[in-house]
């Protein structure tokens, strides 16, 4: 027993190191994009749908997290309580969904667009991308490139999420997800996007950060709120970023 939870963490672990060494440019890119607008007037936010949702919401208002990342909701994608099983996938096709959106969400060109898809190939986050980046949003695609690219797109622009990115990071999913399997099981198991996704997330934060030190800018990061002075620290920040900040109540 415990050969195939070993066999899942040494994955993971595999995949990781390949995270870090082979999007080490990207990261750079990506770090410069983030940094450039917290350093400047640019706002910064953050969209996944449904699992993708729940990795991207790991950097969001987050302790330890940047505060300046807005993460937007599309009803019907933004959790995983929406049933029967296999609407969400139907809701993801839609075409023109994510133009609406993006709409109504106060996002102008300058700012800056995290998109997290595994497979990169529905209609929603291709479009999502493709609107941003048509707006002069800066894109920053979060996702499986062999999975990305070994399915093709559901949209008639024929790219998947990912062309439409200035910077890609990919998570190092495969086709399907999943990297386990056995002759008694008849599908692969124990997918590895929800790990690596959050893993890629946190490094560009990380990256994010490192740039704004070298640039003598003290990162907007939140203190979590259950430490001592943590609220007080917090508050004081917001209130620095506040124009920047739109998950808050009104003033």
């Amino acid at each position: 027993m415990g050969k195939f939870y070993k066999q899942y963490i040494n994955e993971l672990k595999h995949l990781l190191d390949r995270i870090s060494e082979e999007n080490e440019e990207s990261f750079q890119k990506a770090g410069k994009i983030m940094a450039d607008a917290i350093a400047g007037k640019g706002r910064i936010f953050a969209w996944g749908s449904t699992h993708s949702s729940t990795t991207m919401q790991d950097i969001y208002v987050r302790a330890g997290g940047l505060m300046l990342i807005n993460a937007i909701f599309i009803p019907g994608l933004e959790a995983l309580q929406a049933s029967p099983f296999g609407i969400t996938s139907q809701i993801e096709r839609l075409e023109g969904y994510a133009e609406i959106v993006l709409d109504h969400t106060p996002i102008r060109a300058g700012d800056v667009l995290i998109v997290v898809s595994v497979s990169g190939r529905n209609a929603v986050p291709i479009e999502m991308a493709k609107v941003a980046h048509e707006r002069g949003v800066k894109v920053i695609a979060v996702t499986g490139y062999d999975y990305t690219t070994s399915v093709e797109p559901r949209h008639p622009a024929g790219k998947a999420m990912y062309a439409y990115a200035d910077v890609v990071l990919d998570n190092k999913a495969k086709a399907g997800d999943a990297v386990l399997e056995d002759d008694r099981v008849p599908a692969k198991f124990c997918p590895i996007s929800g790990v690596t996704s959050i893993a890629v997330l946190h490094s560009l934060v990380a990256e994010t950060i490192e740039q704004l030190l070298d640039r003598d800018v003290v990162p907007p990061v939140f203190i979590a709120q259950n430490v001592d002075g943590g609220q007080e620290f917090n508050e004081k920040m917001i209130k620095k970023y506040r124009d920047r900040i739109f998950y808050l109540m009104p003033e």
